[in-house]
């Protein structure tokens, strides 16, 4: 059997550490080598109750002093170890002293494991109301139903009470008792060594209670699988990633809670020929070199099929982008649109008459165009 270890180089700190000196040290080692961060693991379960052993002598004002002066011999009778235990012993009344600076729920899981009375008494008890469990339903929808609204069929399946013994998961003459195993608390504390862990009552599997006669159809869970159609409502202006939620279409509640919901993730196809940034929506114009350079009015056709005369300005340049006022996108429940931007493409024909090539030769000889363009400005590269 190895020789024991001074406590000080155990917890790595000098013979005249201050209390906070070694609290902080055996802080650091508790939760690097505690068995819930290193299960299985054998050495470092060694290394918990070697720190733990060595802390909770260095921190009693009484034991240190007859440590320091005698070494283990000095406080082998009051070490609090004898029994499997940690005895009576100051240094592990407060673990949210010691942990609790350090979020994460440190605390509750140390007093859980060394039988703190404070993790228990904040715990739920097992056969409290509980919400059931939330339900996620991925939809498809098109472009312009995302910008104008629609509505969709959904079908799913959800869990609801059982229709034959209305959730009690008793079949006729049957109840519900609280399970022997763990007395109705749903946790059950193992004692291996000087730990105590609780963990999750096998018979009852947490719930706290126990049916002595199940019901058939449910076979005691008090709940059953069933279809479910709903008409879900999609207000116009959605985008890809909206969340709807309709409230009590999840599973069941346990002990009388309320259901949860059913959340409905919207994905929204692309559209061939708009696209929409916010509110906005934006799409590619074609026109000709004419029209761009003496202007126009053009029939615009919006996303729902709308036409609208839009006059386009002399002088157009080849990606100008011009706007439509409320022609974009419907805020949610509200009264505005976006706006509908168009880009104007302008396009050079690739085959001509002979008389739309003498028209544009003619014009090349009065424009006076220069055989010589210098390059432009860098800022028109961004243009």
């Amino acid at each position: 059997m190895a020789a024991k270890r001074d406590y000080y180089e155990v917890l790595g700190v000098d013979k005249g550490a201050s209390a906070d000196e070694i609290k902080k040290a055996y802080r650091k080692l508790a939760v690097k080598y505690h068995p819930d961060r290193n299960p299985g693991d054998k050495e470092a379960e060694e290394k918990f109750k070697e720190a733990t052993e060595a802390y909770e002598i260095l921190s009693d004002d009484q034991k240190r002093p007859l440590y320091d002066q005698y070494g283990f011999a000095g406080v082998d009778g009051n070490s609090g170890f004898g029994g499997g235990g940690f005895g009576n012993s100051h240094a592990f009344h407060d673990f949210s002293d010691l942990f609790g600076g350090m979020g994460g729920g440190f605390s509750d899981i140390f007093e859980g494991i060394f039988g703190g009375g404070r993790s228990s008494s904040r715990r739920a008890s097992p056969n409290a109301p509980q919400q059931g469990q939330s339900l996620r339903y991925d939809l498809d929808i098109s472009f312009k139903d995302a910008v104008y609204g629609t509505k969709a069929d959904i079908k799913f399946s959800h869990n609801e009470k059982c229709s034959l013994c209305g959730g009690s998961g008793a079949a006729a003459g049957g109840s519900r008792k609280n399970c022997p195993t763990c007395g109705g608390a749903g946790q059950i504390r193992r004692q291996a060594g000087f730990f105590a862990v609780q963990q999750t009552c096998p018979d009852c599997r947490g719930e706290g209670s126990v049916i002595d006669k199940p019901c058939s159809k449910c076979r005691g869970t008090g709940v059953e699988e069933k279809s479910k159609r709903v008409t879900l409502t999609i207000p116009a202006g959605v985008d890809d990633g909206k969340r709807i939620a309709i409230h009590g279409e999840g599973d069941a509640g346990k002990n009388g809670g309320p259901s949860g919901d059913l959340i409905i993730v919207l994905h929204v196809d692309s559209h061939p020929n708009f696209v929409r940034n916010g509110q906005d929506l934006y799409c590619a114009i074609p026109v000709t070199m004419a029209q761009a350079a003496l202007g126009d009015t053009i029939v615009i056709t919006t996303l729902d099929g709308k036409k609208i005369d839009f006059k386009l300005p002399a002088g157009t340049q080849n990606g100008k982008m011009l706007r439509i006022k409320n022609e974009g996108v419907p805020i949610i429940n509200g009264n505005r649109k976006g706006d509908l931007y168009l880009k104007i493409v302008v396009q050079v024909p690739v085959k001509m008459s002979s008389r739309q090539k003498e028209l544009l030769e003619e014009y090349l000889k009065l424009d006076g165009a220069t055989k010589s363009p210098q390059p432009l400005p860098l800022s028109a590269l961004n243009g």
